[in-house]
């Protein structure tokens, strides 16, 4: 196992809070702010729009991040598109597949608005969508997918980590039961990407889609989208860099990734996240999971037992932990752990509405964590959660 306080060394913000919401955005290790620094410092070019020296090593910088990405995510460098978050990833599939009036796609109560609304929009275009339930722990069963395929159904769109409950899905095994019926399916892997082992040969979905400053400890405004079969789309924007040639009324596409990934990029950005996956990948995923999971799990333990608290998901979630203080409301609770203990975390629907509504409740509180967690940052959680009780008796 890492030395965690080691690597706390390397987020200097965790010296002033006590920071419980990396479901929402993780802190930035300080090795992957000093190569986005280096690039404005000592070689800021354009990507792929020049041959001087300053833009020919902002490319391959920013090519080698993305051969960084993908090998971490075992997936192919052609495959690997680079977005600005998981929404914009799940948008392009939504804008670029071939869909037909009378198609029908699959998705699930548990979805991040990222991954409802595109789908929920092409209702618009006469796609038909079912949306499925989970069991009252946050967990899908694979027969409940099944139950709801037509001969019409083209894909899934499912989460692998439900941001709400902190319940991991079967994808694997739904992504085999999907491709015996010819059905494509998206994993939104926004909660698992770096919380989690994630081979994506090993998974075989057809697409999968996650953001850079989640579990990959990047900065904001940066995402992959990975294509199993990038000849299956249109690109959802066409411009600058992403076209071989123009005749004035036709053009032809570059081959992907290039196609998908139109106008100059976050190339910082990029360069960053290729130096946060490096620093998570010498860490160690698997002991970044297991940290996670000894952490979450024994608050949930001890937020359980206290009388006035309710907390909700299943026993073998992964780094999230979602509870209600009975008589305060979830803002409320946060306002208060935020002035009184400096810790924060997130309240509210999470941008995932139907989830909360399918718990009977109108907020939660959510406490996440990261690999830069420690235990005594669980017992302050919990004290100050058991201080609570004073304002609800």
């Amino acid at each position: 196992m890492y030395d965690v306080y080691a690597v706390r060394e390397d987020f200097p913000v965790l010296k002033e809070v006590v920071y419980l919401d990396s479901t929402a955005t993780t802190q930035t290790p300080i090795p992957a702010v000093e190569a986005m620094v280096e690039y404005f410092y000592r070689y800021a070019g354009n990507h792929g729009r020049g041959a001087h020296r300053l833009a020919r090593e902002a490319t391959n910088r920013y090519e080698d991040a993305r051969e960084t990405i993908a090998r971490f995510l075992n997936a192919e460098p052609s495959k690997t598109v680079l977005t600005k978050n998981t929404t914009e990833g799940i948008n392009l599939i939504a804008n670029s597949y071939p869909w037909e009036s009378g198609d029908h796609i699959v998705t699930t109560v548990l979805e991040h608005h990222s991954n409802l609304l595109p789908w929920l929009r092409l209702q618009k275009k006469g796609v038909k969508v079912t949306i499925v339930s989970p069991d009252s722990k946050g967990k899908v069963d694979v027969s409940s997918i099944e139950k709801a395929f037509t001969e019409k159904t083209r894909l899934i769109a499912i989460n692998h980590i439900s941001n709400v409950f902190g319940s991991v899905q079967d994808v694997k095994n739904i992504t085999k039961l999907a491709h015996r019926y010819g059905i494509k399916v998206l994993v939104d892997g926004a909660q698992s990407a770096g919380h989690m082992p994630v081979s994506l040969k090993d998974l075989n979905c057809d697409f999968f889609a996650t953001a850079g400053h989640k579990g990959l400890l990047g900065p904001q405004g940066t995402g992959v989208l990975y294509i199993k079969e990038p000849d299956v789309l249109d690109s959802a924007l066409v411009g600058g860099g992403a076209v071989s040639d123009v005749d004035g009324y036709t053009y032809v596409l570059e081959p992907s990734p290039a196609c998908f990934e139109a106008g100059t990029p976050n190339i910082p950005g990029v360069i960053g996240l290729g130096r946060s996956v490096e620093y998570v990948e010498k860490i160690g995923v698997p002991e970044i999971e297991a940290h996670e999971i000894k952490l979450s799990r024994e608050a949930a333990k001890r937020l359980s037992e206290l009388e006035h608290v309710e907390v909700y998901g299943p026993e073998d979630r992964v780094g999230i932990v979602p509870f209600n203080v009975k008589g305060l409301h979830a803002h409320d609770v946060a306002l208060i752990l935020d002035q009184t203990r400096k810790i924060c975390v997130r309240s509210g629907h999470h941008c995932a509405i139907p989830t909360i509504r399918f718990l009977d409740v109108d907020s939660t509180v959510r406490a996440s964590f990261a690999l830069y967690n420690t235990e005594e940052e669980v017992d302050i959680l919990v004290n100050a959660v058991e201080g609570l009780k004073a304002l609800v008796s």
